[in-house]
């Protein structure tokens, strides 16, 4: 049985309250917050609710911070980001703004998908602009190189895939992705949020030409508010589906109407931002760069084998096998039903999903191998052993 490889400090667990009354397991559905994110936001609306008039400078340094550290985060360029409103917002961006041509086509796991990364191929498909290809997923639910690989065409647009499985935690080569992509001539389109703060992610070295991802899972941000990386090369291919005064090259110049759209990710900020809620994300955005995402995924995978040791000992199937888990952690015990095991869990404080049957595990940084223990003796008392 593997141990967490890195503890990170307590400080960091005393910035969950959540810690203190539930082993909270979910953070790839949503995920409860810090307080340095909730002093954020409370300090951004106390002071707008006092000083009686924006101080726009401010919030725009506040937002181009946001910007930055989203873009170290993923291996990109601040003027590669723009803020989204969800992952869908993000994803249906580049659906909708993308310079179709005819014949044009999209690849996709139409079956295995999260629904934000189906439906807006689906749509193109049935209105006609480009056809949707549905890949074979592997047993584990991911795209493989050699299944991308068979099902690619030539008129093949661009490859849609998830970082890792929503429902299974298996993650994606996105290397080897990227690779097939450069080869092929092909866009590759990434769903990020089930690994964009739990994993290493270096869109640049993967070849991945679009990411969106929100910030209210791994990010450990707020709903409501997430980014989209579009790289440069790609920028003026998609035309921005809304347009707005933000969208422009003079967006601060109200007097003069000036129709000349950002040569960069700019223009897909159509209006006001939401910045109460950015200064939520910076917040988010500054702990995990403070905690480090290599520490956090060391940690993070630790707690995984951890837990998957003690629950296979228990006579529990887990899944993804080792060499696609890292961060999450999905098991069944042939026993008791899922419900049933969620629900007891549930009783004991522990939170966790379930997805297709099985029990989803997502632990973050703030977890504890004392939590893992705990987490298999409850299921231990599930099943009267």
């Amino acid at each position: 049985m593997n141990m967490p490889l890195r503890t990170l400090p307590q400080s960091y667990r005393d910035e969950f309250p959540v810690s203190r009354t539930h082993i909270f397991l979910n953070h790839a559905g949503v995920s409860p917050t810090s307080t340095r994110v909730v002093e954020a936001v409370h300090g951004f609306m106390d002071a707008m609710a006092r000083m009686g008039r924006p101080s726009f400078d401010d919030w725009e340094s506040l937002a181009q911070s946001c910007r930055e550290r989203f873009a170290r985060l993923i291996g990109c360029e601040a003027d590669e980001v723009a803020f989204v409103r969800n992952t869908s917002h993000g994803l249906s961006l580049l659906a909708a703004g993308l310079d179709w041509r005819p014949g044009d086509r999209v690849a996709a796991a139409a079956s295995v998908e999260y629904p934000s990364n189906v439906y807006p191929w689906i749509d193109l498909d049935r209105r006609g602009i480009a056809a949707l290809d549905v890949l074979p997923a592997d047993e584990a639910g991911t795209v493989t190189v050699d299944t991308a690989a068979r099902v690619l065409k030539p008129a093949t647009r661009v490859l849609a895939v998830s970082s890792a499985q929503y429902a299974t935690g298996a993650v994606t080569d996105l290397t080897g992705l990227g690779e097939l992509c450069r080869e092929r001539d092909v866009l590759l389109c990434v769903d990020g949020i089930q690994t964009v703060g739990a994993l290493p992610t270096d869109v640049k070295k993967d070849g991945v030409r679009f990411l969106s991802a929100d910030s209210h899972k791994w990010m450990l941000g707020m709903m409501g508010i997430g980014a989209v990386f579009v790289d440069r090369s790609l920028v003026r291919s998609v035309h921005p589906p809304l347009i707005g005064w933000r969208s422009t090259t003079e967006a601060f110049n109200f007097d003069r109407v000036h129709y000349e759209l950002l040569p960069d990710a700019g223009r897909f900020e159509e209006g006001s931002l939401a910045y109460p809620l950015i200064a939520g994300f910076l917040a988010a955005l500054e702990l995990l760069e403070e905690a480090g995402i290599d520490a956090i995924a060391e940690h993070v995978g630790g707690l995984v084998d951890d837990l998957a040791g003690r629950l296979e000992a228990l006579g529990c199937v887990t899944a993804p096998d080792p060499g696609q888990r890292r961060h999450m952690l999905t098991f069944r015990h042939p026993d008791i039903d899922g419900e049933t095991l969620e629900q007891g869990l549930a009783d004991e404080g522990v939170v966790v999903s379930l997805r297709r049957g099985r029990i989803r595990v997502s632990p973050h940084l703030y977890n504890t191998a004392e939590e893992m223990k705990l987490v298999a003796e409850a299921v231990r008392a599930q099943l009267g052993t």
